[in-house]
């Protein structure tokens, strides 16, 4: 079982990333899937979550408006397009899947984790 999130790189505030999660070893239709992100010193904070059917979506405030999650199910891979980026968007950010209880801002109830892309937002 594993998720392979690609796509960060060092982008300028205004710009847009689009994060990848690659899913394998496991059907990833069945499950919510979600992003994660943790920046320097502080604690890893929800970012936002897909239902497995992808009709239903959650965000964090601070980048709703700006940040949209979606999934691609034929492909096992679920994205994360984040457009008007702003320094504070700073952080290592990690995908997630397989959601216990339906409460996806708490990463103890989250099954599978990638790796982690870093995403860098400076001038």
């Amino acid at each position: 079982v594993q998720l392979q999130a690609s796509g960060g790189g060092l982008v300028q505030p205004g710009g847009s990333l689009r994060l990848s999660c690659q899913a394998s070893g496991f059907t990833a239709d069945y499950y919510a899937m979600g992003w994660f992100r943790q920046a320097p010193g502080k604690e890893r904070e929800f970012v936002a979550a897909i239902r497995s059917s992808g009709s239903i979506t959650y965000y964090v405030d601070s980048v709703k408006g700006r940040f949209t999650i979606s999934r691609d199910n034929a492909k096992n891979t679920g994205y994360l397009q984040m457009n008007s980026l702003k320094p504070e968007d700073t952080a290592v950010y990690y995908c997630t899947a397989q959601n216990y209880g339906a409460t996806y801002d708490d990463s103890s109830k989250w099954g599978y984790w990638g790796q982690g892309t870093e995403v860098t937002v400076s001038s």
